[in-house]
């Protein structure tokens, strides 16, 4: 058929015979049967067709010409042929008889306008064209196609959606909105106003010169050390997807510039000297195959681990930079060159387990500088993961040491929030059960009160009760409002307030790691305020009158019920707690009686009656503003 025919055509039409492969081979019952109703609806069959038997040029010749058979009317007018239904209009007059000449000859010598003539050369035409394979037509090297002049032609535009991108949270707008519909940021923001690149660049020479010539106690200068370097800003996604990536460079210059517009960075803090991780570092978190894996981007112009963990030419040695802060800062406040530090690094690490690299991390930056910690001199270190995900590759290089205690508040939602792992019973393995406590949220929207609640009856109590050397915090800053990830409520303010509450533990040596937060606008205010708390600032908070959520207060009772087998001192709070839950949930139980026995039919709250209604139960929450934001993404 067709396609059989094009494909065993020459060179010529090869590559005609590929771009056809696509299409359905013409079947040949199904071409008879569309030939045969063809013929039916003209009153013929399939046979009689093929065969020619009945044709419009003997009807023509019955029915218009009677016995006269002109030269015209011969043989050839036999076959039926559409150029033939030009001859219905013709009279007798205009009828001549053609002898002895030509089939192309004209006795009145008007070829263009002779009826009879122009029918013949129709029907040679129609003749030569049906006898055309589809080889034949594709082959015709003189294609006439004069009358079709499509040289001003262009194709018809589809509908466009047209949005812009929020320089704050990378979320889509459309086009006819100038103020983000997720974080309310204005179209044309502007963040940088204080590019501090420059003076950090300056600061870390002069500091290098410093320590060659023997002056390294930070301690003489500052209490609070800084890492940070250019070559992080490297790590960029080449080519952007649907929308901006997260994780992108603005994040840190978004920092930088809060720093340096509080006063803060470089004046009041010292930038330690950047210097890349060696492998045997690595290698006492990760695998070897994972460190070659991620060593083997630098020669990639662009590179996945997954659909969101990129990677370009840079990215290595960004990661390496970072780790190697991370490191230097953990050895220098445990030797007490420094007090505490900020990592202002990136890319994050608290997802990068043993073997892979996931969630925007390749190297795990916590995780390295506990173990600098402990070659520093530290016994027992304590990590404190308040990022809105949890730190999955952390508690899978740790759950089996019990000299590292790893605390995690994150959104769980039962495994349905990213990453799924950090359930309330993943207390660790073998001899380091329960040096690992998650705090699981059932949902989004957790705001100040329930962080500081839990931080109270939870975090505190088992860190004080460990008694760490060092306190390492992977403070990922998604959990902030506004965040387009997190869908959480917390505050610079509760963040300042939980720096506070850890600067009570390992004699305020605490070393805050970035991780996450994608909200430029939440980020740098947020971590201006964690580095306002490092530098002595006290953050005032009635810490008497926190109230948390219902959600968050049956999150930290089962947190407590679990891991009171691990930490005994916990039992009386747990008690204290399940008395005041007790009387909330019977508060609630006859509150609902009551508004059952008052409120009238279900179909008041759509009618004139839904104030009534509203009344008793309240307005309905809106459950869909977590779906938008997540489709948004």
């Amino acid at each position: 058929m067709a396609s059989e025919t094009l494909c065993a055509s020459d060179q010529r039409g090869g590559n005609f015979c590929r771009e056809s492969k696509g299409h359905n081979e013409i079947n040949p019952g199904e071409s008879q049967k569309s030939f045969s109703c063809s013929c039916e609806c003209h009153g013929k069959s399939a046979s009689q067709a093929r065969n020619g038997s009945v044709s419009f040029g003997e009807r023509f010749h019955k029915d218009h010409l009677g016995d006269h058979s002109g030269g015209l009317l011969n043989e050839k007018s036999n076959q039926t042929d559409v150029g033939s239904e030009r001859l219905v209009g013709v009279s007798l007059s205009d009828v001549r008889t053609v002898t002895n000449a030509s089939e192309k000859a004209c006795l009145h010598e008007k070829h263009e306008s002779c009826v009879a003539c122009n029918s013949i050369q129709l029907q040679q035409y129609m003749k030569q064209q049906r006898n055309n394979t589809l080889q034949d037509l594709y082959f015709q090297e003189e294609y006439d196609d004069d009358d079709d002049d499509d040289s001003d032609w262009e194709p018809v535009s589809p509908f466009v959606i047209k949005k812009w991108f929020c320089a704050n949270c990378t979320m889509p707008n459309f086009d006819d909105v100038c103020h983000c519909e997720v974080c309310g940021e204005d179209r044309e923001c502007e963040f940088f106003r204080f590019d501090p690149i420059d003076s950090l660049i300056g600061q870390e020479a002069q500091m290098s010169n410093e320590t060659d010539a023997g002056s390294s106690d930070l301690s003489l200068k500052t209490r609070t050390a800084i890492g940070f370097d250019e070559k992080m800003l490297l790590h960029a996604e080449v080519e952007m997807k649907s929308h901006p990536h997260p994780e992108r460079p603005d994040r840190l210059r978004a920092i930088a510039s809060s720093l340096a517009a509080a006063g803060i960075f470089p004046g009041k803090c010292s930038l330690i000297p950047a210097r890349e991780i060696t492998q045997e570092e690595l290698l006492r978190v990760h695998s070897l195959d994972h460190v070659e894996a991620v060593q083997h981007t630098s020669h990639m112009l662009a590179s996945y681990f997954t659909s969101d963990t990129y990677a370009n030419e840079h990215s290595a040695c960004a990661a390496r930079v970072a780790a190697g802060l991370c490191s230097d800062l953990a050895r220098t406040i445990v030797s007490g060159s420094a007090k505490n530090g900020f990592a202002l690094v990136r890319p994050p690490g608290h997802h990068a387990g043993v073997r892979q690299a996931m969630g925007f991390c390749l190297h795990n930056n916590a995780a390295v500088a506990a173990l600098a910690a402990q070659s520093a001199g530290a016994k027992k270190v304590l990590i404190v993961d308040w990022d809105v995900h949890h730190g999955n590759g952390t508690q899978e290089i740790f759950e089996g040491n019990k000299s590292v205690l790893y605390i995690s508040l994150h959104r769980h939602e039962n495994g349905r929030f990213y990453p799924g792992t950090g359930a309330v019973d993943e207390v660790g393995i073998m001899d380091a059960e329960g040096f690992s406590v998650n705090i699981p949220w059932s949902c989004g929207g957790v705001g100040d009160n329930d962080y500081i609640y839990a931080f109270q009856h939870v975090v505190l109590p088992i860190a004080l009760e460990f008694a760490p050397d060092i306190t390492i915090v992977s403070a990922g800053f998604d959990a902030a409002r506004g965040d387009p990830l997190g869908c959480c409520d917390v505050t610079p303010a509760g963040y300042a307030q939980m720096t506070h509450l850890l600067t009570s533990i390992s004699e305020g040596k605490l070393l805050v790691i970035l991780e996450g937060g994608y909200n430029l606008r939440s980020i740098s205010t947020s971590a201006t305020a964690v580095v306002k708390v490092l530098l002595g600032d006290d953050p005032y908070c009635e810490m008497s009158d926190i109230v948390p959520s219902r959600a968050g207060l049956q999150t930290i009772l089962q947190v407590l019920k679990v891991q009171l087998k691990y930490w005994p001192i916990l039992k009386a709070t747990y008690l204290v707690l399940q008395s005041q839950w007790g009387l909330v949930a019977s508060d609630n139980r006859d509150q609902m009686k009551k508004r059952r026995h008052l409120v009238g039919p279900v179909w008041w709250k759509w009618g004139s009656k839904r104030f009534v209604y509203e009344l008793f139960y309240g307005r309905p929450h809106s459950r869909h503003v977590h779906v938008k934001r997540m489709r948004l993404r």
